[in-house]
């Protein structure tokens, strides 16, 4: 990965981004996020998105979901977004939510990610310059969470990204619909197609943002630290082993 980071803008001053603003058209921006019984994030993650519209970009947010049994469709719809269901997946949702995006640009998000104050300085200024159309972007990983694991976690996540090239998809991914088109976009996996695209974008080609992506820890938290990041070293390992991701799945659970 790029080590040119793009900041959030937080100590430039206002008048610059306005004038930025009003240089450019809008960008029109399209939100895919999945979901599985997503309540309990959902809407956090939907607010933290509601500054790009201040910002003069054309947001649209459509939620992929999975036939959730909770409050996911009700609070998707509440927030603004499209809400349409299929197949059980991530990858298969990410793929139908870029299907019917609108959107010149993309942004693949989880549903316990919540964008730092500051994303969408960060994405004005990463979509304003044209080599960027053939680049991704993506946020920097932190938990939502304190303690010595978590912020060691965190450490582990950048050496993964700056020396290995793999962000995964809670750091989020901003992309150009046609340069996603042209890598074929997201495989129908139901794990590591996160990995499997993001090699296809190449390290060369991804930017590291200046801007959190805080993840939700609960899975860490009931878990354990050991034994999650054992077990998403060992997925890791299968996909490069070259073990069909169906596999993978059932290994992780």
């Amino acid at each position: 990965m790029t080590n040119r980071k793009i900041s959030s803008g937080a100590h430039d001053s206002v008048d610059d981004h306005e004038k930025l603003d009003q240089k450019r058209p809008k960008i029109k921006l399209s939100v895919i996020i999945p979901t599985l019984n997503a309540s309990s994030t959902l809407s956090q993650t939907l607010t933290s998105l509601s500054t790009a519209i201040e910002r003069g970009i054309e947001l649209e947010i459509i939620v992929v979901d999975a036939n959730s049994q909770d409050d996911t469709k009700t609070l998707a719809l509440k927030g603004g977004a499209k809400f349409i269901t299929g197949e059980k997946g991530r990858g298969t949702q990410l793929h139908r939510g870029a299907q019917i995006a609108l959107g010149d640009w993309l942004l693949f998000l989880h549903a316990d990610t919540v964008l730092a104050a500051g994303w969408d300085a960060s994405f004005a200024v990463f979509t304003n310059h044209p080599s960027n159309s053939e680049r991704g972007g993506v946020f920097t990983f932190t938990l939502d969470t304190n303690g010595f694991k978590a912020r060691l976690l965190e450490k582990a996540v950048r050496f993964r990204n700056n020396w290995l090239g793999l962000p995964y998809g809670d750091q989020g991914l901003i992309i150009k619909r046609q340069f996603y088109n042209c890598l074929g976009g997201y495989k129908n996996w139901p794990i590591m197609e996160d990995v499997d695209f993001v090699r296809r974008i190449g390290m060369s080609r991804l930017v590291l943002f200046d801007v959190e992506a805080k993840t939700s820890a609960k899975r860490y938290l009931e878990r354990g630290y050991f034994i999650r990041i054992v077990r998403n070293f060992i997925c890791l390992s299968l996909y490069f082993l070259k073990v069909p991701p169906d596999k993978i799945y059932k290994f992780y659970g």
